[in-house]
């Protein structure tokens, strides 16, 4: 792993408050909690000593939706470049999409994404392997084989497309089961979304853009939520944007089926009325929808239905995104920017336990990570993330990694600040800067 070689075998987090309680030290060596005291009680010459007061502890962000681009589209983001970004907004693991090129349909692939994810050093990288070979929806690719390599793939996801055939969706949920994996679905019809650019509505009807209805999304998620029944296996909703959505998740949570969804940052923050400015930026799959929505997703999000925020950090070039509308790619950068804004969205609602839940320890768990998403706990791995929760900061895309710009939340001001990232008691950010 390419890290400092200066990085001291003790580092003590003075004064710091764990998910917003009480104020202690905690002593990091060899890369697990050492400690946990009383402030000041801590004391070690040869310590890295990082001032914490004031500060909120979690366990590291972990992101189960994350588009790294590599192989094929180093253009627009690279695993390191990635990586980075992650870390800058307090992240310490992430799934990265198999979108790819070539598409991570194979051990192989996968075991080159985890390779370079671990070679990158910022965060844990554990690649998320394709449904079916090529993304095309016709042929189950090697679940088994990825599941079984060192990369240890335990979601898969054609995400970018829909898993459109129910017997090919059937297969995927009944295969899954013998290795404990989970299916991640991109919920849309693309039979209701041809040559669709933005929410179907008001806002799209007055623009003259073609709409995308909430039933093309809400229509798959009730499908498979009955494949998903049938079969007893794991599913998970992908990027949930639609009201409906949130209430077909809580039918399937009451009938107690093994049911996960996920909701991003921009989603709880954006409505389909900035499409009014006709900037691509704004143009995102699913699409941006109505403030009605947005108000659903938060709730669902607070009380549960809906279990994770994910992230979907899309990076695209500058000439895939400054174009006309139509012709524009789908996506937004999420990973520096993601704790801020469900901070300012549904912060008060949810509370740093809350928080710590829906963006570190529930969606480990999805993916069946062990080492991360733990509590801060002595013997537990030092993955960890400081926050300054008075801090608020003017998101500038030109100051993150990589060589992407498509960043919908440009010049806003928004609350809470990530200080520091420990992984596994590394300092990957340090003052709000990466360290190498």
């Amino acid at each position: 792993m390419n890290q400092p070689a200066t990085q001291p075998e003790v580092t003590i987090i003075e004064g710091a408050r764990p998910l917003g309680g009480d104020p202690v030290d905690v002593v990091i060596r060899d890369g697990v909690i050492e400690s946990i005291r009383t402030p000041g009680d801590a004391s070690d010459p040869h310590a890295r000593i990082v001032r914490g007061e004031g500060l909120v502890l979690l366990p590291g962000l972990v992101d189960l939706h994350t588009h790294l681009r590599e192989p094929g589209r180093e253009d627009a983001e690279t695993i390191r470049t990635g990586s980075a970004a992650a870390a800058l907004g307090g992240f310490t693991a992430v799934h990265a999409m198999a979108n790819t090129s070539p598409v991570t349909d194979t051990a192989g692939v996968a075991i080159q994404v985890w390779r370079q994810g671990r070679a990158a050093g910022y965060v844990d990288v554990r690649p998320v392997g394709a449904v079916t070979v090529g993304l095309e929806g016709k042929r189950l690719a090697g679940l088994g084989a990825m599941a079984d390599s060192a990369a240890g793939v335990r979601v898969f996801s054609d995400d970018g497309r829909c898993v459109a055939d129910p017997l090919r969706m059937r297969r995927a949920l009944e295969y899954v089961k013998a290795f404990d994996g989970v299916i991640a679905q991109h919920a849309q019809d693309h039979r209701l979304t041809e040559n669709a650019q933005m929410h179907e509505g008001v806002v799209s009807a007055e623009l003259g853009l073609e709409g995308w209805p909430a039933a093309a999304e809400e229509s798959i998620i009730a499908r498979d939520i009955l494949l998903a029944d049938h079969v007893g296996s794991r599913l998970h909703i992908c990027h949930v944007s639609t009201a409906g959505s949130v209430e077909l998740i809580r039918f399937a949570k009451q009938r107690g089926l093994r049911v996960t969804a996920e909701v991003t940052p921009h989603h709880l923050m954006l409505t389909d009325e900035t499409a009014r400015t006709y900037d691509p930026v704004y143009k995102v799959n699913p699409p941006l929808r109505t403030q009605a929505d947005v108000d659903a997703l938060r709730a669902g999000l607070i009380d549960g239905t809906i279990d994770i925020v994910a992230t979907d950090h899309a990076p695209h070039t500058h000439d895939d995104k400054t174009c006309e509308w139509d012709v524009a790619a789908f996506g937004m950068l999420g990973l520096p920017t993601a704790l801020s804004v469900v901070i300012a969205t549904v912060g008060d609602g949810l509370g740093w336990d809350g928080i710590a839940d829906r963006m570190s320890t529930v969606p480990a768990r999805i993916g069946r990570m062990t080492d991360q998403g733990r509590p801060i706990a002595i013997g537990e791995p030092a993955n960890l993330t400081l926050v300054d929760p008075d801090a608020r900061w003017i998101v500038r895309a030109a100051d993150f990694p990589g060589p992407s710009r498509n960043c919908p939340y440009e010049g806003m001001e928004l609350p809470g600040k990530v200080v520091a990232t420990f992984y596994r008691g590394t300092a990957t950010v340090l003052d709000g800067e990466l360290q190498w």
